[in-house]
């Protein structure tokens, strides 16, 4: 063991001394950072950091060439004779002199696009010289905030970890990771391996600096940054961009670099602004300096996000291979003005892997065991970018103080300040916490759960719940009790619930409930109680109808493979038929019609009393799942490439009138497809059919999810957008099918004057099927993305529908953030 530390100890040694380090400047004595510093005639180097400081990793001693290579400024090439490490050298670099040859001048088509069509008919060649790879990779994440304010909606903000200074600004997040990375262009996979990861002042260092997040490719047609942006060397770029060459300029290896400038057509349109660089002759990318703003990637609060890619040329395959790149932001809202920076950097290529079948997996991430445990002393020999001082001063601060802050002694101080009740409280809830032996319990405050409708009247409930954490991979408890009170029957329901859950991998879950509730007649609640309140006080229109359950009930699931989720519950409960008690609305009496009867159907009776045991056994598949593994949990990510698939078997037995009694399967198929520059296509289908017909009660019955509502609070693909609730149900068999596409810009981003109002054209169909009842059919053309500047959440639907003959049409209005 000893001598295991020791050896430990000397490679440690030897590593951090075997470097050349330095500062970079320009010629005024600025520190330039971002700067790419690598071997010559290798893609294996580093950057420089926010002060100009770089570390190159070198073991040999002797005569070497170093580049340093920084878009805008000359490239520099150092010859050195290294006798000893460390060896120190600085480099001032001097800015581009970019200029415009005159045969560009005098060439009758634009000389720009004449280089944008040779990159866009070599991407595939240049893209196959590394067509796979494995290499090294670091990044490194940077938040920092400004003039922070106190409180938020009324809720204490804290010091963000303890990072502010007396103006409450300072560094908010700073993380780091190292991990090796598996590549394959075609069939695209991807694969990492976390070697390192460490996160200012937390403890279990994860961060969330992914290799496959930062892979943004202008080679392909689409380019992943915030939203799918059409790429300037797309196939079908000259539909989005102009292009003017700036100037040009050779390297330090003779090599010609064209500086093209992108002019997007469209101002709102997804695309860059900014410059790309491209190798003349190779008509391989060189490097870009481009922007995109907030509006354009539909993150309103973001002002404008700012990327930086250096590459280099490797001998060994004749290609021009990303080396580093910066990603930066800056968010001004809600009172909170903060700045970031995501920087990363490969290395160590290797061009001609050997990969296997079990190379990759579903498995895209995982940590390697103790990686978010290295010491400062492992990190130092790591890091191929040095930290800056304010960085190096953070970790120490946070690192001391994370001490501190998980002391009894702290998190007591804290819980006292936060356990305070206040005038608000009886409202909106309390929660009292104790953070050192992890336990919390929680009041839910009147307004949680108020609400009207004309069987109970207005209602409010009061619950308790204790949560306990037992670990920290997932295994806790979590206990409660509620009453709801109807203040005009008068009634008090009183329900309980304890659940258990095992770990975050499997996520094993039980759930013991029981007591009394006013439920839908409609398991899959299409109703919304705030939308219902609503509609019954200023409209007096009472959509919800409920029906009284006592009842008690256990469930379980849990993800036995990955993918495969199981569930399960059996529940016994007596049902009772609810009447209105109430007329009460702020409308005037008769007002549309009046108040109607708590039945949901005129077609089939009340319903009698009965009671009845439900067993329920679901499995939802989610083919080619793919999944990242963290130290302590398993963070599924789906396949957009695959539908998932739902299938769910109900036995309902041993009811007090046997003709109740039933069987019925049901299943639902859904997916998500990206569709890159020509936005989203989302589907959804479902179907059901019971074993036998019989005459069973109506909230058994498979029902569609209906609207009546012009604006309603939920955004629900698998709801009908006109169709009256409780108007399609079936105790035989039955289908539905919702499609719908969100086109993005790609329609109104190309029509004059409209494109300057960046909304979003949005196109669907739905139609249901049920045993002896005509097909219902809905079309709708709608606008997303309605607002201003920032705030962009309205969405308007033009819906029109038909069903036996009869056409409708109708406005629904939505908040596109559901």
């Amino acid at each position: 063991m000893k001598k295991t530390t020791l050896y430990l100890f000397l490679l440690v040694s030897f590593s951090v001394l075997s470097q050349v380090k330095g500062r970079i400047t320009d010629t005024k004595k600025n520190p330039l950072s971002f700067v790419s510093v690598y071997l010559n005639k290798t893609v294996t180097g580093t950057t420089s950091n926010d002060n100009g400081d770089y570390v190159l990793n070198i073991n040999k001693k002797g005569k070497h060439i170093i580049v340093f290579q920084f878009l805008g400024y000359k490239t520099v090439k150092k010859k050195v004779n290294i006798t000893s490490f460390p060896f120190e050298l600085n480099v001032q670099l001097e800015q581009e002199d970019v200029q415009l040859a005159e045969i560009s001048i005098s060439t009758k088509d634009n000389p720009a696009n004449r280089i944008i069509r040779n990159v866009i008919a070599n991407k595939e060649k240049n893209t196959d010289k590394y067509a796979k790879y494995t290499a090294k990779f670091y990044s490194r994440g940077l938040y920092k905030i400004k003039d922070a304010p106190e409180k938020f909606l009324g809720q204490n903000l804290g010091d963000f970890g303890g990072g502010l200074d007396s103006t409450r600004s300072g560094i908010i997040y700073l993380s780091e990771t190292v991990s090796e990375i598996h590549f394959q262009k075609k069939p695209k996979k991807f694969k990492e391996k976390i070697i390192a990861s460490k996160v200012s002042g937390t403890d279990n260092g994860i961060s969330f600096n992914r290799a496959e997040d930062a892979n943004i490719n202008f080679y392909n047609n689409s380019v992943t940054f915030g939203n799918d942006l059409i790429s300037p060397i797309s196939t079908n770029a000259f539909s989005y961009y102009k292009y003017k060459l700036v100037g040009s300029f050779y390297n330090k290896n003779g090599k010609l670099i064209n500086k093209i400038k992108l002019i997007p057509k469209r101002k709102n349109d997804r695309v860059f602004n900014g410059y790309l660089y491209i190798v003349e002759d190779d008509w391989a990318i060189y490097g870009t300096d481009v922007s995109v703003t907030g509006a354009q990637v539909n993150i309103p609060m973001v002002d404008v996000l700012h990327l930086k890619q250096n590459y280099n040329y490797s001998a060994v395959n004749n290609a021009w291979v990303l080396i580093s790149q910066s990603i930066d932001f800056k968010v001004d809202a809600f009172g909170f003005k903060f700045d970031g920076r995501f920087s990363s950097g490969y290395s160590d290529y290797n061009f001609n892997p050997t990969y296997n079948e079990d190379t990759f997996t579903n498995e895209v991430l995982r940590f390697e065991k103790e990686a978010t445990e290295k010491d400062t002393v492992y990190w130092n020999s790591l890091r191929p970018v040095p930290l800056t001082l304010e960085e190096t001063t953070d970790y120490k601060f946070k690192d001391s103080l994370k001490l501190v802050r998980k002391s009894k002694k702290y998190l007591d101080s804290v819980n006292k300040k936060q356990n305070r009740f206040n005038l608000l409280s009886p409202i909106m809830g309390h929660t009292h916490r104790n953070s050192y032996e992890k336990w919390a319990v929680s009041y839910n405050g009147l307004i949680k759960d108020f609400n009207y409708n004309t069987v109970q009247g207005f209602n409010a409930s009061l619950g308790f719940s204790y949560f306990k954490e037992q670990n920290e991979i997932g295994k806790w408890w979590n206990a409660g009790v509620k009453a709801n009170y109807g203040f005009s029957d008068k009634r008090l329901r009183p329900t309980f619930f304890f659940t258990k859950n095992w770990n975050n991998i499997s996520r094993p879950r039980m759930t013991i409930s029981g007591g009394v509730a006013a439920t839908q007649f409609n398991d899959r609640e299409p109703i919304m109680k705030i939308n219902n309140t609503i509609s019954s006080l200023i409209r007096r229109l009472n959509y919800l109808k409920i029906y009284d359950k006592t009842f008690g009930k256990i469930s379980y699931s849990e993800e036995i493979k990955n993918g495969i989720y199981l569930s399960s519950s059996l529940e016994y409960a007596n049902r009772k038929p609810l009447f209105n008690t109430t007329d009460y609305s702020f409308a005037k009496q008769g007002h549309n019609g009046g108040y109607t009867s708590n039945n949901p159907s005129e077609v089939i009776d009340v319903f009698e009393e009965n009671e009845i045991a439900t067993l329920k056994v679901g499995a939802t598949f989610v083919f080619g799942q793919k999944y990242l593994s963290y130290p302590d949990r398993k963070e599924n990510i789906g396949n957009e490439k695959y539908p998932s698939l739902n299938i769910k078997y109900t036995k309902r037995f041993g009811a007090s009138n046997a003709e109740l009694n039933s069987d019925v399967f049901t299943a639902n198929l859904k997916q998500d497809i990206n569709a890159g520059n020509y936005g989203n296509l989302t589907y959804y289908l479902r179907g059901g059919m019971f074993l036998k017909k019989k005459n069973i009660a109506f909230m058994d019955y498979l029902q569609a999810n209906g609207n009546q509502l012009i604006f309603p609070l939920d955004g629900e693909l698998n709801s009908f957008g006109l169709l009256e609730y409780y108007k399609f149900y079936t105790n035989d068999k039955y289908a539905e099918a919702h499609i719908e596409h969100n086109f993005k810009g790609a329609v109104l981003g190309k029509i004059p004057l409209l494109n300057k109002l960046n909304f979003h054209l949005v196109g669907g169909a739905k139609t249901l099927v049920m045993a002896n009842k005509k097909p219902y059919t809905e079309y709708s053309v709608g606008i997303d993305n309605i607002g201003f500047g920032k705030w962009r959440f309205l969405r308007v639907d033009y819906v029109k529908s038909f069903h036996a003959g009869v056409k409708n049409n109708g406005l629904l209005f939505r908040l596109s953030l559901f």
